[in-house]
């Protein structure tokens, strides 16, 4: 991450104004139109097909260990996809 100057970009009557909160440090200012984990790419898509795999074979009979070695995870990454549905 980059840092910009404040002088730079802001006004100096809000500088003066943040200064009176906090003076001398970084601080974080979040975007406004930040987007949803995976909402640009197809990542959050993927983990949601192949969890609900997961659980469509756990039911079936497919055991932990089974799925864990399959899908390259640990058993308990794969008992808490299980415990806790589709949800990535």
């Amino acid at each position: 991450m980059s840092y910009i100057r404040a002088e730079k970009v802001l006004p100096k009557e809000l500088i003066e104004t943040i200064q009176q909160y906090i003076s001398g440090e970084s601080i974080y200012i979040p975007c406004t139109d930040k987007k949803d984990w995976g909402s640009l790419t197809d990542t959050k898509r993927f983990y949601e097909e192949r969890n609900t795999e997961i659980i469509e074979k756990h039911k079936n009979g497919v055991s932990t260990a089974v799925l864990a070695e399959e899908y390259y995870l640990t058993e308990k990454s794969v008992q808490r996809i299980i415990r806790n549905g589709v949800a990535c």
